[in-house]
């Protein structure tokens, strides 16, 4: 078997055990809210996986000399991952931690939709959710797999651009949630919508930093062969938060909790994109 296929075939395993096992305590708790836990902090495990894989494969077959392996490009890597993922993990933690047992409106509305089917919809649910990581995961396996490179720190300008969109993605996501997370703390705020900071400037600037995060593993991988691949993982992280669990769903939310003012917002904020706010 190719090794890039064992490497996904033992990510897919451990996904399936991952959320069936999500799943089966969620459902416990009465709480499906913690899947955007364990999905987030899920992804620790699977990058550690595919380098630890990788290291292992590279003393086996005896390279000529193991620097032959892009060592140094799959060890930066899995440090961005897994300062990533552990970050936004805790974040999400918190957050279902202080409404449980109170569910997430998303679930809970799932819940009405599926009725007595809730059970077995949401656990396909799960799983897809895992599939989802090992997709997205692609930037991570074909830097991991490089051991083409011929630099002699085998870090190119591409990694460290990746590094850099990294390092600003996860910055500006930082600051923006701790800047709603300041405003919703303020009794005086409730009902009105936060326009602070960075949310001056973009409706949704955590989720714009998030994608911009994916971005950088993209750069990150583009050196590596058939790295071009890897822009498959922003484009999908654009696409579900634009199109489809992102933006449309908190923005039907915002606009029926806070009516007029959140349209007028809509209207004079960039939706996703920071930018200049437009005259009303």
């Amino acid at each position: 078997m190719p090794f890039f296929l064992l490497l996904i075939l033992a990510a897919l395993v451990f996904v399936i055990v991952e959320m069936a096992v999500t799943f089966a305590v969620a459902r416990r708790l009465r709480n499906f809210g913690i899947v955007d836990v364990v999905w987030s902090l899920g992804f620790t495990p699977i990058v550690w996986l595919y380098a630890g894989l990788a290291a292992l494969r590279a003393h086996d077959v005896k390279l000529a000399r193991f620097e032959e392996w892009n060592w140094p490009a799959a060890l930066v890597l899995t440090a961005l991952v897994t300062g990533w993922s552990l970050r936004l993990g805790l974040h999400l933690w918190v957050r279902v931690r202080s409404h449980h047992p109170v569910e997430d409106v998303r679930y809970a509305r799932l819940r009405e939709e599926w009725g007595p089917q809730t059970d077995r919809k949401m656990a396909g649910f799960f799983q897809v959710q895992g599939v989802l990581q090992v997709v997205l995961s692609l930037p991570w396996l074909l830097t991991i797999l490089d051991d083409h490179s011929t630099q002699e720190f085998q870090l190119t300008w591409l990694h460290w651009l990746g590094v850099a969109l990294w390092v600003i993605g996860l910055l500006g996501e930082s600051i923006a949630d701790r800047q709603l997370a300041a405003f919703r703390a303020d009794p005086a705020n409730k009902g009105k919508v936060c326009q602070l900071g960075l949310w001056n400037y973009s409706r949704h600037p955590n989720y714009f930093f998030e994608w911009l995060v994916w971005v950088g593993y993209a750069v990150f991988a583009l050196s590596a062969p058939w790295g071009w691949l890897s822009l498959l993982a922003p484009a999908l992280m654009w696409h579900f938060l634009v199109n489809v669990t992102g933006i449309p769903m908190t923005e039907e939310l915002s606009v029926k909790s806070k009516g007029d003012a959140y349209r007028d917002y809509q209207r004079s904020t960039s939706a996703f994109v920071p930018w200049p706010k437009k005259p009303c």
